[in-house]
């Protein structure tokens, strides 16, 4: 059975773009337009790896790792931070709520692959 991540992104071109790059390394891809879906998510679909972005409506990214970080059945879910925002505040900031990895947009998908298979493995 293949790995499930999902993808928390509110912009559509990069969501598309990188869920078919995972969906052809053979991972299940499961994604959200926004924080609280992807909080929800989360919590109803148990994936695998979460890639999470930080700037977004409804619920910024740091609040939903904070909430899946600091609950018991969410935080063994390994959590990358995906986002715009790369300076070391960001990241330390990252780093307090839980998050497992930070990765600066744009960045190269084999970076994220690689980060991807350093927490769960490959796809199968």
């Amino acid at each position: 059975m293949a790995k499930k991540i999902l993808f928390v992104e509110d912009e559509p071109n990069i969501t598309k773009l990188l869920s078919m790059r995972l969906k052809a390394s053979g991972y299940e891809v499961l994604t959200a337009s926004d924080g609280a879906e992807g909080l929800e998510k989360a919590r109803s679909q148990n994936p695998d790896l979460i890639i999470l972005d930080l700037m977004m409506p409804k619920m910024e990214g740091y609040e939903v790792c904070r909430l899946l970080k600091f609950d018991e059945k969410y935080k063994h879910i390994p959590i990358i931070i995906s986002s715009a925002k790369s300076t070391d505040e960001d990241r330390h900031l990252g780093e307090k709520v839980g998050a497992d990895d930070y990765l600066s947009k744009p960045y190269d998908p084999e970076d994220l692959l690689q980060k991807i298979n350093k927490y769960i493995g490959p796809a199968v």
